[in-house]
C-alpha cells in the first residue's frame, strides 16, 4: 500500500497531507498552533473521524511546545484550555477529535510540568499507532465475516472515504476491503462520487488506483440500478460517530445505501475503531449533525452550478438505524445486528487476535 503522511509529527510541526488538493496535488502543510490545526480540520485539510482525532492529538502537542518557548506556564490546564476549546469547536460530529483531546487532558497535570509537551508527544503518536493497529484488525475480522463465493470474487460498493486518507494508515472500510484481496481471487470496487464534496471521487479513487485495486466510478444515484442488477455483493462503508445502541453517523448519503442495501438483501457493514463509539450517545437522533456552508453545493470547482437566489441545506452526515448494519467491524470482534447490549459488551472483550 502506498504510503502518505495525513496528519504526523514531524520536525516540531504537524504535518499533513492538504486533501483539498487531492487528486491533482500532494501537497503538505506545516502548522505551528492548535488554532492553525483547529482551522485545517474544519476547512478539510484533513477528514474522516479516526484521521481528525490524530490531528487533535498532535494540535494538542504542537500547542504545548509553542507555549513552552519561554518555559512551562503556571497553569497548563489553563494556557491550553483555548487551543483545546478551538480544536473541539472544529467540527461537531465526528466523537474522535473529542476522545482524543480527552485521552491528553490528564497529562497536563502532575509533576514536571516541563515534560508536558514530551508527555503529549508520546501519547499522541500511542494514538497514531493504535488506530493503525486497529485499522489493520478490523479488515483481518472484516474480510473473514464477509460471505465467499463459488468463484471467489467479491464486489464492493462503498461510499465517501473511510481509508488511509481518512485514518492514521490502511481504513477502516477501506481496510476491509484491501484485507479481502488476500481471502478472495478477485476484488472490485464500486466508489460513488459522494456529493457535494466528491470524497469518493477524489480521495477513494485516488487511493485504491495507488494500490492496484480495480475501482469503477459511480453518481451517488447509481447505487440502486447496480443493486438491482446484481452487480454488488457487500456494501461497506465507515463512520464518524456510533451510538451505543449500534446508530452510525456517516457521510451523507449512507443511510439511502443502508435500505437499498436491505432491499436488495446484501451485507450492509460499518467498519470503525472503537474510538469512534461513543456510548454517552445513547440513539443516532442523538448525534449533532454538521451542516455544511451552502457553496460546497452550489459551486463546483469554484464555479457557480445553481441557480443564484435558490436557498441551500447541507448536512455532511446521516444517520443509519442499527436495525439496517448487517454488521459492525471493530478493532476487537465483528457484531452482527448490533444493539445496545452488542455493542457495550465490546468492551469488556478482549482484543482479537
Amino acid at each position: 500500500m502506498a504510503n502518505f503522511d495525513v496528519a504526523v509529527w514531524k520536525n516540531g510541526k504537524v504535518r499533513m497531507l492538504d486533501q483539498r488538493a487531492l487528486p491533482h496535488e500532494e501537497i503538505y502543510l506545516e502548522l505551528t498552533s492548535a488554532q492553525a490545526v483547529a482551522d485545517a480540520i474544519r476547512a478539510m485539510v484533513v477528514r474522516g473521524a479516526p484521521a481528525i482525532g490524530c490531528a487533535a492529538a498532535f494540535g494538542m502537542v504542537v500547542e504545548a511546545f509553542r507555549l513552552a518557548v519561554q518555559g512551562p506556564p503556571p497553569s497548563w490546564p489553563e494556557a491550553m484550555a483555548p487551543g483545546m476549546a478551538a480544536l473541539r469547536d472544529s467540527r461537531p460530529t465526528a466523537i474522535n477529535l473529542v476522545w482524543a483531546i480527552e485521552r491528553l487532558r490528564p497529562l497536563l497535570y502532575g509533576n514536571e510540568p516541563d515534560r508536558v509537551p514530551d508527555r503529549l508527544l508520546c501519547e499522541a503518536e500511542s494514538i497514531r499507532q493504535e488506530d493503525i493497529e486497529a485499522c489493520h484488525a478490523m479488515g483481518r475480522l472484516g474480510a473473514d465475516f464477509l460471505p465467499m463465493s463459488a468463484k471467489r470474487t467479491i464486489t464492493f460498493l462503498t461510499h465517501c472515504n473511510a481509508g488511509a486518507l481518512a485514518t492514521a494508515g490502511y481504513g477502516t472500510a477501506l481496510g476491509v476491503i484491501r484485507a479481502a484481496r488476500r481471502r478472495f481471487d478477485q476484488v472490485k470496487v464500486y466508489a460513488t462520487e459522494t456529493r457535494p464534496y466528491w470524497q469518493g471521487a477524489r480521495l477513494t479513487a485516488w487511493e485504491l488506483l495507488r494500490d492496484g485495486i480495480d475501482t469503477t466510478l459511480i453518481t451517488d444515484s447509481m447505487a440502486g440500478h447496480l443493486m438491482m442488477r446484481g452487480m454488488v455483493d457487500a456494501v461497506v462503508v465507515g463512520a464518524d460517530r456510533v451510538a451505543a445502541n449500534g446508530d452510525a453517523a456517516n457521510k451523507i448519503g449512507t443511510y439511502p445505501l443502508s435500505v437499498l442495501a436491505h432491499r436488495h438483501h446484501l451485507p450492509f457493514l460499518v467498519a470503525c475503531p472503537l474510538s469512534t463509539i461513543d456510548l454517552a450517545t445513547a440513539t443516532g437522533a442523538e448525534i449533532p449533525i454538521e451542516e455544511r456552508p451552502a457553496e460546497e453545493v452550489t459551486h463546483c470547482l469554484g464555479r457557480r452550478i445553481a441557480a443564484q437566489g435558490v436557498q441551500v441545506f447541507n448536512p455532511a452526515f446521516d444517520v443509519t438505524p442499527a436495525a439496517l448494519i448487517s454488521a459492525l467491524v471493530t478493532e476487537r470482534a465483528v457484531v452482527p445486528a448490533p444493539d445496545s447490549a452488542k455493542v457495550a459488551a465490546l468492551f469488556d472483550e478482549p482484543v482479537a487476535d
